[in-house]
């Protein structure tokens, strides 16, 4: 490790009155990681966390800081939930014995997989993230811009590369698409959060319908050569006002996928809504400027793009090696009936003749640290070295030979990894709710648990159902996904008027998911209901819909057939508040009376105006710009500048009060309050020509020198400023 990391660290660490045998062997870890741009940013992590200690940076400018390093609140104090990036799912066993060994170290000793993924350590202190942090890096595993106002991480269908239906495989094309956004300066700050998906096929498996970008793999012939590309779609997304996103290309070329992706997150970094945090994700700024423009705007910034063209090295994806060895093994007979209901809706046949995928069912998606390690020696023992996390919060493992099968089921069943159901309506996504989330307003686990086992054993046969879902959040926002679910359920309360007290409650939607054709569907809002009353509803809704759906009829075109009015007089009775007894006041799992505990969530980082914070920020940016155009990377170099020059105008801005809810309105206001007031001067007379020369230029050499030199000289001009005015 460089010796100017190592000297700041320690020079960080002499100051702390924490400093302990743990921070010592800290040094060990940073010195393992070969990348300095990650020991970097590690020790940046370390560092502010003391400088928030300290009273140095305020908690909102702190959140937004830890958010953006994968380092999320929990709703028990002191504790953090860490969240694992990992792009597209993908997992070897040593990364997941990793994880396992430290999830015992540092938090609960569980790991909990996400809809986007992920991977999620609970009840880690603040103080040791970094040190995780540093040890999950040995193993390329990182945190950096898995929550926050960044690009998320990158989904694909858990199959692509196997999938039977798929044109071609999706994953090189987003593991660069993680890489080339990782650490992007465009996309650390944004407005909020930016997802992106990658589906294997037009079934749409990865649900890119939902995502701000979502991408089908296509391919058609030209000149007689297969040409690869990728059907696109724009401006989807949950939350509790879920919009579809829309199709803009039919065929955008490979070689465009990053530079045109990377326009339109440029034009959300800078158009973005940034005060009112529930109007600020990209599909908003699509409805209010509409597709037209926002290809107008992604087209000014061409100019400015590193890369015109983008050639993804789609030959040299890794691959991991596939076990040759065979095992032959066979099924005690009182696991047959068992092992042939797994296999026909647990496995899967491969492109790849004589290969199959397994599929492994995790309720709520939880793994326990030793059954983790354990796992992973049989996913090592039987399949190719790179299994998938699902986005419903299961695993995937491929290349399994089919001679294999009955031995890879002793071996799962052992570990209580091999229950049927993988998919099903008797899987059922769920994220962690009350359990850990300051947004949930009830539980999500607990009810997710007793409504599959009302499934599993009260109607067996829809354990093979892959048509229907069940979802469940515990509040609005949807990172269960309850949104597009067949049954989705998300977290709320209800008042009882007679008493003045309050309960637990479900929010039951009815009629999301996927078509047939890979269109998706949103739920609507039915009916609210007490918790308690979640099993009886399902109950109710699953014998109605055997009674009266055709045959082969999807639960959304049931939906649509018979109407919301039909389904809410159906679940009408369920909603009576006069029929209460004692334990509908009981939240799943708990065993005191319920109430609603809900703080500022966490999804997204909030923006801090003060003015003393900005400036601070100006000057890290401006030693980002200039660091990164000596190493030659000009457009970042650029876009760091330009970010300067952003901040302290807002900062200027602030100390008047005027409030501008964009970067845009910010150039404008500057001018209009500063510049064409005569009390500041910009060279060309306006300060947004100044500043968006950054999409009018080629980034060049001498324009990236030219750029900082002026913004430097510019916000260090609007920082005096400042000083004499707070003087006066």
């Amino acid at each position: 490790m460089p010796s100017y990391f190592i000297g700041r660290f320690f020079y960080i660490q002499s100051n702390l009155n924490t400093q302990t045998i743990i921070m010592q062997s800290f040094r060990s870890e940073l010195e393992n990681i070969e990348n300095p741009v990650v020991q970097q940013d590690i020790i940046d992590l370390a560092e502010k966390i003391q400088l928030h200690k300290d009273g140095k940076i305020d908690d909102d400018k702190f959140r937004s800081l830890r958010l953006a390093r994968g380092v999320y609140g929990q709703r028990q104090p002191g504790v953090q939930m860490i969240r694992i990036k990992l792009p597209f799912g993908r997992l070897s066993a040593r990364q997941l014995v990793r994880i396992a060994d430290l999830a015992e170290e540092f938090g609960s000793g569980n790991l909990h997989a996400t809809t986007r993924q992920d991977i999620q350590l609970h009840y880690v202190s603040l103080d040791r993230s970094p040190e995780l942090w540093a040890k999950l890096e040995q193993d390329d595993i990182t945190l950096r811009e898995a929550c926050g106002n960044t690009v998320r991480n990158i989904t694909a269908s858990a199959y692509a590369g196997v999938d039977p239906a798929e044109p071609f495989d999706v994953a090189p094309y987003a593991e660069e698409m993680f890489k080339y956004f990782l650490r992007n300066p465009i996309c650390q700050e944004m407005g909020r959060k930016f997802k992106i998906a990658f589906s294997s096929s037009e079934e749409d498996s990865a649900l890119s319908f939902i995502h701000d970008l979502g991408f089908i793999p296509k391919v058609k012939t030209v000149e007689g050569e297969v040409v690869r590309g990728f059907k696109v779609l724009l401006g989807g997304g949950l939350g509790a006002q879920p919009s579809m996103a829309e199709p803009i290309f039919d065929f955008l070329e490979e070689d465009r996928l990053i530079p045109f992706s990377e326009a339109i997150i440029r034009v959300f970094d800078r158009w973005g809504e940034r005060n009112r945090r529930m109007k600020a994700r990209f599909k908003f700024l699509l409805k209010d400027l509409g597709v037209e423009e926002i290809l107008r705007l992604a087209a000014e910034e061409e100019q400015a793009l590193p890369n015109k063209s983008y050639a993804i090295p789609y030959a040299d994806f890794q691959q991991a090696s596939i076990p040759e060895e065979i095992y032959p093994e066979v099924v005690a007979s009182e696991l047959e009936e068992k092992f042939a209901l797994w296999k026909e809706v647990n496995v899967n046949p491969q492109k790849q003749e004589g290969f199959f995928s397994v599929a492994i069912k995790l309720p709520n998606g939880d793994l326990k640290s030793d059954r983790a390690r354990a796992f992973a020696a049989v996913a090592q023992k039987f399949a190719q070295d790179d299994f998938r996390v699902t986005i419903n919060q299961g695993y995937i493992l491929r290349f399994v030979n089919e001679e294999n099968l009955p031995a890879l089921f002793n071996a799962l069943d052992a570990l209580n990894l091999a229950e049927p159901g993988f998919d099903s309506l008797a899987d059922i996504t769920a994220c962690p709710g009350t359990d850990s989330c300051n947004l949930a307003i009830s539980n999500s686990t607990n009810i997710a648990t007793v409504l599959e086992n009302v499934v599993i054993n009260e109607y067996p046969e829809y354990v093979k159902n892959h048509a229907m879902n069940i979802k469940i959040s515990g509040c609005p926002n949807a990172c269960g996904q309850h949104t597009i679910a067949s049954i989705g359920i998300h977290g709320s309360s209800l008042r009882n008027k007679e008493n003045k007290k309050t309960l637990p409650a479900l929010q039951l939607l009815l009629g999301g998911g996927i078509g047939k054709d890979g269109v998706g569907y949103l739920g609507e809002k039915v009916i609210k209901i007490p918790s308690k009353r979640g099993p009886e509803a399902l109950r109710m809704l699953l014998n109605d819909y055997e009674t009266h759906a055709e045959d082969g009829e999807y639960y959304y075109a049931y939906f649509l057939r018979q109407g919301k009015d039909y389904f809410f007089n159906l679940l009408k009775p369920l909603a009576n508040l006069t029929t209460l007894i004692p334990d509908d006041y009981l939240d799943w799992g708990y065993t005191t009376e319920y109430k609603v505990e809900t703080e500022v969530g966490e999804c997204a980082g909030v923006i801090v105006d003060l003015v003393a914070t900005l400036f601070f920020e100006v000057e890290e940016k401006i030693g980002l710009s200039e660091a990164a155009v000596a190493d030659g990377r000009y457009a970042d170099g650029i876009y760091h500048a330009y970010a300067a020059l952003v901040n302290a105008a807002k900062a200027l801005l602030i100390a008047k009060e005027v409030k501008a809810s964009n970067q845009v309105k910010v150039i404008q206001a500057f001018d209009k309050e500063y510049v064409q007031t005569g009390d500041v001067s910009v060279a060309g007379g306006s300060f947004e020509e100044f500043v968006l020369r950054i999409n009018k230029q080629d980034p060049t050499a001498a324009f990236a020198q030219q750029y900082l030199a002026e913004a430097k000289a510019f916000t260090e001009t609007l920082k005096e400023f400042q000083k004499k005015q707070e003087v006066v």
